[in-house]
């Protein structure tokens, strides 16, 4: 969900559940009153009116009851469908990363009670993600980038070495 696709996809999952969350509570708040009023009602009305008034809204809550199922079923529905494209490009990155950096095991870091950063590979599939690198055309510019990562990480331990030298008398 980091990807920009995956934002975009979580944009749009939140506009409809606004949506639907709006029309549940304007119902729930129309429920709420048809009930007040029938309770209202109750000293004035015969038993047999108020048993008939509570059936009806009892079936219209269970109704609402059952809308919420469904607005539920829908949103799960639309995450798959706007997820699955997504997550099966990372599968590809991370199967590529692992076969190129020689790892046996990936395993998404919410299963892992510990990692060590250096093995979190997160950031690296985003920005492949980002930049179209799905499909393996850019792989060496990738390794690349990872190399030159490196040597600028060796550059600085090398430095401090040799600050570190100068500092000593």
């Amino acid at each position: 969900m980091q990807t920009e696709d995956g934002l975009r996809a979580q944009a749009m999952l939140k506009k409809s559940f606004d949506r639907s969350q709006k029309d549940l509570d304007a119902k729930q708040i129309q429920m709420q009153r048809t009930r007040l009023d029938i309770e209202k009602q109750a000293k004035v009305m015969s038993r047999e009116a108020i048993a008939k008034r509570m059936d009806a809204w009892q079936r219209e809550m269970l109704q609402l009851q059952q809308t919420f199922v469904e607005y539920n079923k829908d949103l799960q529905k639309k995450q798959g469908e706007l997820t699955q494209p997504i997550v099966k490009k990372m599968v590809t990155i991370i199967e590529r990363i692992a076969r190129r950096d020689g790892y046996s095991i990936v395993i998404d870091r919410q299963a892992a009670p510990y990692a060590r950063a250096d093995l979190d590979l997160t950031e690296r599939v985003v920005r492949m993600y980002n930049s179209g690198d799905a499909g393996g055309g850019d792989e060496k510019k990738e390794e690349k980038k990872e190399e030159k990562k490196e040597e600028k990480k060796e550059e600085k331990k090398e430095e401090k070495k040799e600050e570190k030298k100068e500092d000593k008398p």
